[in-house]
């Protein structure tokens, strides 16, 4: 993409970025999701933690990219900025493998939505699905070697691809809510008396079997049921820093922040919406029953068959555009982060169609590795999304303490003084938030992502001995040394049982 003031983008474009890059596999998913971790009453909650945190995240980009506008590669760059060589690189490695894995999630969705008609498929992770997975793969691959990058015509009919669905959905769910189902469903408890709800069997979804599982299943207290949405919250909310990370292309800077914010304003209310409408219009085991994408089975059964044609068709479009925007993404983080000396420098070569060719072949092997060991895994989609959040946290944390470290030591605040208390409780509520998501999500996804930090970090050996530099400090190697004692762990216990994926 060049410089050029004839390709900058403009506010329109750049919040189009952050919907486009936010609304992907994850929210057609979230009913059964959500369902089978809690109910309405615990989904709300969730919401409202996720949304006030992801907001407080989002106003710490907005602040960040006025404060410091020179600082434009994207998210690894700021902890680069505040905390050292070896953070820039764990920001840009765990980005850059976290959209690796979103794009497996990406191939397993498509499957699984095939699979409802064509039992072959399975839920996306059987060996044709994962075949035919591969030849999607390296079909995009050779597009984007070939100077797809902009790829604006895919991408717009992508965007209208996945929008016209869910503003349907929702519009629909909306004329078909029962204030009576949604009650019974608001706190995810069973029903008092399976008797009491002959009259919700209207669309032929709620039959004794689901009654059964309800009534015999032992209440989760409801902190339990909102810690188990937390990941998946993180994962609907990746994109965030869509503009950020191509921020140098904006025809103003204070478009980025702008743009940030308001793309996740527009996409926390779908994502509520399309959450809390379905408690509405099914029983809560009726919706944590339904395969994934749980949207087309909530659709199907209020209008019929062609319910979940329509999702389904809708879907795969979207998402195989999503596949190619966040391909496109993850190369720009390895190309970003070699020309700021964090990666090798072999990443920074283009073709003759000025595409970071090296960066497009290792992002593609890489996913091309994590699709076949979804062949191994019993739930291939969960943990997709959740290891995919776990990765991902930890540049947003990164993130959020640099705005405190920027706002406490009240650099770039020495003229203007009045904002730096509000910016730094914005910061520090937003590194709250980033910890607790990784304690909700849980030991086994940091355990995970130190196998991928671990090793990954001769790519960091490999640059700074391109550029003749010690590698670590003090503070850098005992984070390095706990870092491999963890992936070493996780190995252990993967291999021992212990660990299930």
């Amino acid at each position: 993409m060049s410089d050029s003031t004839s390709s900058k983008l403009s506010l329109y474009a750049l919040t189009a970025l952050v919907v486009g890059s936010m609304i992907g596999a994850g929210i057609f998913s979230l009913p059964a999701t959500f369902g089978r971790a809690t109910g309405g009453g615990g989904a709300l909650i969730a919401w409202l933690i996720a949304g006030s945190g992801m907001l407080m995240l989002a106003f710490v980009f907005q602040t960040l990219a006025q404060r410091k506008p020179e600082l434009d590669s994207g998210v690894f760059i700021y902890a680069k900025a505040g905390f050292g060589d070896y953070f820039g690189f764990i920001a840009a490695l765990g980005f850059w493998a976290g959209t690796c894995i979103g794009n497996v999630s990406y191939f397993i969705l498509i499957k699984s939505t095939l699979g409802a008609f064509f039992p072959v498929f399975g839920d996306g992770n059987t060996f044709l699905a994962i075949a035919v997975s591969s030849v999607i793969l390296w079909f995009f691959h050779i597009l984007l070697l070939r100077g797809v990058k902009s790829a604006a015509a895919i991408n717009t009919i992508a965007t209208f691809a996945k929008i016209i669905p869910i503003f349907c959905f929702v519009i629909i769910l909306a004329f078909a809510f029962k204030a009576d189902i949604f009650a019974l469903n608001f706190w995810g408890t069973p029903p008092s008396a399976p008797a009491d709800l002959s009259h919700l069997n209207d669309y032929g979804y709620v039959g004794h079997a689901a009654l059964a599982i309800e009534t015999s299943v032992e209440p989760e207290s409801l902190w339990s049921q909102v810690r188990s949405t937390m990941l998946v919250t993180v994962f609907v909310f990746l994109g965030i820093e869509g503009a950020s990370v191509y921020s140098r292309y904006a025809k103003e800077r204070k478009h980025v922040g702008i743009a940030t914010v308001l793309g996740f304003l527009g996409v926390l209310c779908l994502l509520v919406l399309v959450t809390m409408l379905s408690y509405g219009v099914m029983l809560r085991p009726d919706i944590a029953a339904l395969r994934q994408p749980s949207m087309a089975g909530i659709l199907e059964a209020i209008v019929g068959r062609w319910g979940a044609i329509f999702i389904s068709v809708g879907l795969i479009i979207s998402v195989l555009g999503a596949y190619l925007s966040w391909s496109l993404l993850a190369a720009e983080v390895l190309f970003s982060a070699a020309k700021s000396k964090s990666m090798p420098n072999v990443f920074t070569k283009e073709n003759d169609k000025d595409v970071p060719h090296v960066a497009v072949w290792l992002t593609n092997i890489t996913i091309q590795v994590f699709l076949i060991l979804t062949f191994f895994s019993d739930y291939a989609f969960q943990l997709a999304l959740e290891l995919t959040s776990s990765l991902t946290l930890i540049p947003y944390l990164l993130v959020a303490a640099y705005g405190v470290k920027l706002a406490y030591t009240k650099e770039t605040y020495e003229t203007d003084s009045r904002d730096y208390k509000k910016d730094l409780t914005i910061a520090v509520l937003a590194t709250f938030y980033a910890l607790l998501m990784l304690y909700a999500g849980g030991l086994k996804y940091i355990l995970l992502s130190a196998i991928i930090y671990g090793p990954g970090t001769v790519f960091y050996l490999i640059a700074k001995r391109e550029q003749h530099q010690k590698p670590f400090n003090v503070v850098e190697g005992t984070i390095f040394a706990i870092i491999i004692v963890a992936a070493i762990v996780a190995i252990y216990s993967i291999a021992t049982g212990a660990i299930t994926i």
